[in-house]
This record gives C-alpha cells, structure tokens and sequence, in this order.
C-alpha cells in the first residue's frame, strides 16, 4: 500500500494549487495533501483521522485532499508552492527530501520540538526510517507510511517441488536453486509457472537497491550528491538479476510489470516474489493458499532500502498552520494510531513501541507475517535519495531496463548510468 500501489488512477483538483487558508473565527484550517485516488477504503481512514483529531482539537480543522500518486502529488505540491498557495502538510516520498529543500517548500521540524514529550516522541521513531528523514543535522520529514521489500513465496508450491514450506531461501544462491525446482515447463517448453518475480517497471532501482545492499554497494552518499552506481558491486548485484531470467531461465525475460506481479502470484504463475510490505494487506485478501513472507536473502550481508512516505510541513504556511500541522502529525504518528494503520494498511509501523500496543501484539500473534518487515529494520538501509532525485533515479533505471533486456551489457550499462547521475549532480558539489 506505498506509493508502489497507488500507480493507477489521479485526483482532481480544483486548478494547480490549494485554496487559500479559511478560517473561521479561532479557527486553523490545515491542508493535506495525501497521495492516492480519490474513494477506496484508505480514504475513509484518513477522513476518519481527520475527524478524530478535530474532535480533539476544535480549534483546528484538518482538510485531506487526495493528489493522484506520489509523482503527481509532488508535481502538484510544487506548483502549489510556486503559486503561493501549497498545502500546509503533505504525505510525500521520503526520498523527495532534498528536492523540496532545494525549492524552499518545507521547514524542519526541530524547532517545534519544545517539551520532553515533543523530545521524546522525535525519539520514537524506528532509526532506520529517520535515514531519509534528515541531513545537514535537521529533521525535515516525519515517517509515516514506510515500508521494506520481502520476500512473498507459495507454500503449496513449495510443497509440490520438494522444498520445506516453511523455509524460505537465506542466500542468493539458494534463491536461484530453490526457483529452479519451481519452474515448469510444459511439453512444448512453455514455462507454465515461474520460481521468481523481482519487478522491473515501476521503481525498479528499489528492487535493485535490495540486490545492491546484499552485494555489500551503497548507491549514493549521504549528501545526495554523488553515486556509485559503476562499483564492482553494483555490477555483481545487476548480474546476479540479469541471470535469472537468461542464465537459470526461472525469471520472465524482459521487463517485469510492478503492477501485475502480486495478481501473477495469486494466480500461481509465480511461485515466489519480491515486492512491498505495503503488499501484506493484499496479499492476505487475496492470496487462496497458504503463503510465507520472508526477509530477503543475502549475499555478502541481508539488506533491504525502506520506502514509502514522509509528513513535511510547508515553508509558506503562517506560524499557527505550521504548528497546527505539527500538533496534527505527532497525534496521527502517536503509538496505538501508528499500530492500527499498520494493521489496516500493511505498512511498517514507524516505532517500535507501536508493537508494544495490545492491538499490535494480537495482530502479530495471530498473523506471524507482519513482524518480518519490523526485524527486517535493523539491516534496513536508506533508499536512493540525491538532489535531482527523479533526473538521477531515472539514470539508473534505464540502465537496469537496458540490461534487463539485453540492449547492453551490466557493466556498460551502469556505466552509463553513472556518467549520466554524475553529469546531473556535479553542480551540487
């Protein structure tokens, strides 16, 4: 449920901005931008919080407005900052941090961190999320829907081939042996059913930054103004991928849709994938046999990047709707809130003590799964964020698509990768 499933459909909104504050008497009115389409179950939860919080808090009134995907409510966000009119919070990518400080559309939060409660709840946060939450010693972004890549498999399948279903494969090397055993082929050599999918359209230098982080490669610094997107191994990680599909032919050539890969696995096309913990949810609705959720395997080490979304304030925002905001997104980010919307979502509670909640412990004991994203945390690293973070993202993944289908050798196409990420972010130096 991250911003890897909210590719299809937009919101309308009236114009490219937000209308202006309204206020009634005593009143602060805060606009949120919250990036999915408009209807669905996750905006009742939302406008459910919404109405909660005023409850609680009558003199601010808290307006969602739903902004189409994570892309389009950055562009949407942007533009309403240009125009003067952004929204006063919005739910946008982690990864989106250094993009809007270097257009002076949001503040750090530490200045309204004041009392020991403040103090501690900027505390609370599970560290690995808070990666992609600051730089240059601020806080700029608040965790809120973040998640990691797990691995989901078949236990029927797994049965059929010979293969323990409770045990998913630890090492690259058993995931390849374990995906062999669970490829088909019919008479004619048609594969009827393959042993994995790691999606390659959508985001995939998310995926391969799982690949990356097992090899023992970082992809950028964290001042987001260099990668290292031609290390050896960068190269090791993109060749390991590139010989699923042509080497042990257990991965569909070509490009694998992000989108269809969770309807493949329910139709039992693949026996196993990588994809969001944001998925759990889904998964658990429409899964019809019995299925493992897993870290995913290592190489030189485990790893994993995190994703999803971060709370940031607007900078044009007046002093009382920057603090509304903030009263707004530590009530929202508050232990039992963050463990319910785990539970109704699939995303990572973004605290520890969330698990802590009797709501939490229930949830975790009755459906084991939901924890291995939260242990998955501590070989967690920060997802791919620089300046110019679409422009040098893009860079990389079209050197993945190159290579993916064969139009370029790995090596030659992180190459160019990097002298294209490098042409981008030398002026930031």
């Amino acid at each position: 449920m991250d911003r890897r499933q909210f590719l299809a459909g937009t919101a309308a909104l009236a114009g490219s901005g937000v209308a202006g504050p309204a206020r009634a008497q005593g009143v602060t009115e805060v606009s949120f931008f919250y990036p999915i389409a408009v209807g669905g179950p996750i905006t009742r939860i939302i406008d459910g919080y919404a109405a909660e919080f005023e409850k609680a808090n009558p003199s601010i009134r808290v307006k969602p407005i739903y902004s189409g995907t994570y892309q389009e409510s950055i562009t949407k966000a942007l533009t309403a900052h240009k125009s003067g009119t952004p929204p006063v919070i919005s739910v946008l990518l982690s990864t989106d941090m250094f993009t809007l400080i270097d257009e002076e559309a949001i503040v750090p939060v530490d200045p309204f961190v004041k009392s020991d409660d403040d103090r501690k709840w900027m505390a609370s946060f599970f560290p690995g999320f808070m990666e992609n939450s600051r730089t240059g010693g601020k806080t700029w972004g608040i965790p809120f829907q973040r998640s990691t890549i797990v691995l989901y498999y078949n236990k029927e399948l797994f049965k059929e081939a010979g293969l323990d279903p409770e045990r998913a494969p630890d090492t690259w090397a058993e995931q390849a042996a374990f995906a062999e055993k669970l490829t088909r082929r019919d008479g004619a050599g048609n594969t009827t059913q393959w042993g994995v999918q790691i999606p390659s359209s959508g985001f995939p230098y998310w995926l391969f930054q799982g690949l990356t982080t097992q090899a023992g490669a970082t992809l950028a610094n964290p001042e987001g103004d260099r990668t290292f997107y031609d290390r050896p191994e960068v190269i090791e990680a993109l060749q390991y991928w590139v010989d699923l599909s042509r080497k042990h032919k257990v991965q569909p050539p070509g490009i694998i849709e992000w989108g269809t890969t969770p309807k493949d696995f329910f139709e039992r096309k693949v026996a196993m994938m990588w994809t969001t913990t944001g998925n759990l949810t889904n998964v658990k609705a429409n899964a019809k046999f019995p299925f493992g959720v897993a870290m995913l395997p290592a190489h030189k080490r485990r790893g994993s990047p995190t994703g999803g979304g971060n709370f940031y304030i607007s900078k044009k925002a007046s002093a009382a709707e920057q603090q509304a905001a903030f009263q707004f997104v530590k009530w929202i980010t508050a232990p039992e809130r963050a463990a319910q919307w785990s539970i109704d979502t699939g995303y990572v509670a973004v605290r520890p003590d969330a698990y802590d909640t009797d709501a939490m412990k229930k949830y975790v004991a009755d459906f084991p799964p939901a924890a291995v994203a939260r242990d998955q945390l501590k070989f967690a690293v920060a997802e791919l964020s620089t300046h110019e973070n679409q422009r040098v993202t893009k860079a990389l993944n079209d050197g993945l698509q190159a290579a993916l289908t064969g139009t370029r050798s790995p090596e030659q196409a992180m190459k160019d990768a990097q002298a294209e990420a490098e042409r981008i972010l030398k002026p930031y130096r």
